[in-house]
């Protein structure tokens, strides 16, 4: 009788295996789509000589990895027809970009664009576009840029921000999203957000005495409801939205200036992207407990993507119903541009401080994880 029960049991486990294999193929989903969603690779976007070898790096190494989410920061590195005033130097063109969509689209990706907004308006000694062209929507004007940056320093700068209550500043910030997201041909968009330690300065007009949460979840919101009238969500990094003190994760992977407290004042189709370098912290419970949507992303330490893939891993699995959708997988961040990246993955150029730990590095361990649990 017992040996029966067994088989009964047994014939069973691998219906509800069959059934699911069968609706997933059905339905167009694949088994590790259920068990990570979001396979993701952020990286800074090619320069217009390396569109090429990128697009071949897309076909050859990101598509037989199964990764089914590309984001690429382009900030100003665009042709923009809207705000021509407002174009980088060695600007991708239109073409250029359709090169990259048409490979994604070939191999089931979803290519998303990045511009930096609200923080990191600046870096080191140099403005970037937007305050350059438009100085008035500076959060605070009365810090100069330094001939020779360095942290610390008197000011506190790390990265200019501009002011979320500026009046004119969302009318250019829209025409850029929605110019990058149509040339992307894609329904979301990533606005950065990290790291903005200029919020709510007691020196401008508008923001002084007012709630950095506060601020920050205004801003958060006025872009998503801008999306969201055309179908597409946003995603940011989720660092702001975490206490570094109480936590100890410190200034960088989260908040000192109470924008933390954002994070009940947000809408809650917002995507997180999570990123921790150094420890696998579990922050994805906490997003998700907020009803967050989360992914992990991991950038340079093989053995912590790892670790990380497989917390995501178990996350789905050990969560409640209501929970397990939440935690949406994972994305390996580079943070160079993609020549850079690639003369490291192809051996081209030895990083000599980095020993193995490398996004290169990162990236194949945290992949060849992945499909092993497929």
């Amino acid at each position: 009788m017992l040996f029966l029960e067994m088989h009964i049991k047994k014939i069973f486990r691998l219906l509800v295996i069959f059934s699911f294999l069968f609706q997933s193929t059905l339905f167009g989903q694949t088994p590790l789509d259920s068990l990570l969603p979001v396979r993701g690779f952020c990286i800074g976007a090619p320069k217009p000589s390396g569109v090429d070898s990128f697009t071949k790096f897309i076909v050859e190494q990101l598509a037989p990895r199964k990764v089914n989410t590309l984001i690429l920061r382009v900030d100003f590195g665009y042709q923009y027809k809207s705000h021509p005033e407002l174009v980088d130097t060695l600007a991708l063109s239109k073409s250029d970009i359709k090169k990259m969509v048409n490979a994604c689209k070939k191999n089931n990706i979803t290519l998303i664009p990045q511009v930096n907004l609200l923080g990191h308006q600046s870096w080191a000694s140099h403005t970037n576009k937007l305050l350059s062209a438009y100085p008035e929507f500076d959060e605070t004007p009365h810090v100069k840029m330094p001939e020779k940056y360095a942290w610390p320093n008197p000011d506190n700068l790390y990265c200019k921000s501009y002011c979320p209550l500026h009046p004119g500043v969302h009318k250019i910030v829209f025409d850029v999203v929605d110019e990058i997201c149509d040339v992307f041909e894609t329904n979301a968009f990533h606005a950065g957000m990290d790291e903005v330690f200029y919020i709510g300065d007691d020196k401008c007009p508008r923001c002084q005495g007012k709630d950095k949460a506060e601020l920050f979840a205004g801003e958060v919101s006025v872009l998503n409801n801008h999306l969201a009238q055309k179908n597409r969500s946003l995603w940011i990094w989720g660092d702001r939205l975490l206490d570094g003190k109480t936590t100890g994760l410190g200034m960088w992977e989260g908040s000192y200036n109470n924008t933390h407290r954002a994070i009940d004042l947000i809408p809650k189709e917002v995507v997180i992207c999570d990123w921790h370098y150094e420890r696998a912290d579990k922050t994805p419970v906490y997003f998700a407990m907020k009803g967050l949507n989360v992914i992990t992303c991991p950038w340079r330490v093989p053995a912590l993507a790892v670790e990380q893939t497989v917390d995501m891993v178990n996350f789905r699995k050990q969560s409640s119903h209501v929970m397990q959708p939440r935690f949406k997988g994972m994305m390996q961040t580079v943070w160079s541009d993609a020549a850079s990246f690639l003369n490291g993955f192809y051996s081209r150029k030895k990083d000599d401080k980095g020993g193995d730990n490398t996004p290169w590095g990162s990236f194949v361990a945290m992949y060849d994880k992945i499909n092993s649990l497929n």
